[in-house]
């Protein structure tokens, strides 16, 4: 694939996460902060917002995290060796269609040692899964069952090849560490955007579970604590957060709330789907 090929086209996310933000990316795109010196993003997931920022200018400075370690590995995987990881993909897409079921719960239940092995089952029955949601039991198990795609994208070599080229600027940092780690590095303008699991909105509602550490509300209160300081520092920080009163309540004066309508497919009820608010919260 040549250059030119590469270029062509914008990187997007290579895997649906819980809570991601590629619905909402126009509307967060109004609010992110003309200019700025490093970006952070300290709760990556899918990075539709990185490659948003990236596809619109791929020079910008940029350390961005997340404390999947499964997740990173699958970033620096798709940096770094992605003609092995392709090759990978192509022996999935190859034996699945053979046979679908008895193939997609054999890589479920396999735990493989090796980095592409990791990296090309995580994007494999992230592709192939029902609703493409990657979660997690209490033991760190993925459960959840097969989808009924007709003609999943397994290999999808074209955006792999564009994420792939976009992460090798040296100005990208990738890491695996805790959100609280961004206080001590990032300075007076510099733009953080923390974008955490959503606080749930009811009693049903419960976004937590695809990482087997609950984001709780003492997770939330430092996370609004960190903000503030990084506030003070001259940083510009944007949240995304549910329409929630305790996350309301969290934020000082000096914040503005925007309630900003979210379509969020991942909700197996199509009725619960449509109508909710999300918060974008910003200090600049």
């Amino acid at each position: 694939m040549s250059q030119h090929q590469i270029l062509s086209t914008e990187p997007k996310p290579f895997v649906k996460w819980a809570g991601g933000k590629r619905q909402l990316i126009t509307i967060i795109d109004k609010y992110i902060p003309k200019e700025f010196g490093t970006y952070f993003e300290p709760f990556l997931g899918g990075g539709a917002v990185l490659f948003h920022l990236l596809g619109k200018n791929p020079t910008i400075k940029c350390k961005v995290s997340d404390l999947n370690s499964d997740l990173v590995l699958a970033y620096v995987t798709i940096r770094d060796k992605l003609d092995e990881l392709i090759v990978s993909l192509e022996n999935h897409a190859e034996n699945y269609r053979k046979s679908l079921d008895s193939y997609y719960y054999g890589v479920r239940e396999s735990e493989p040692k090796n980095q592409i092995d990791k990296v090309s089952r995580l994007l494999f029955l992230n592709r192939t899964c029902f609703n493409g949601l990657y979660r997690v039991n209490s033991k760190g198990k993925f459960n959840v069952p097969l989808g009924r795609y007709s003609n999943p994208n397994i290999v999808n070599e074209e955006n792999l090849a564009s994420v792939s080229h976009i992460l090798q600027s040296k100005k990208i940092q990738i890491s695996c560490r805790d959100f609280s780690a961004v206080l001590s590095d990032a300075k007076k303008g510099d733009f953080v955007y923390f974008d955490p699991p959503y606080q749930p909105v009811s009693d049903t509602a419960n976004f937590t579970s695809y990482t087997n550490r609950d984001f709780t509300y003492e997770d939330l209160s430092k996370l609004v604590d960190i903000s503030e300081k990084l506030a003070d520092k001259g940083c510009k920080v944007l949240h995304s957060n549910s329409n929630s009163k305790e996350v309301r309540n969290l934020f000082s004066k000096d914040w503005q709330i925007i309630e900003v309508a979210a379509n969020r497919a991942i909700n197996s009820d199509s009725a619960k789907r449509t109508g909710q608010k999300e918060l974008l919260i910003k200090n600049y």
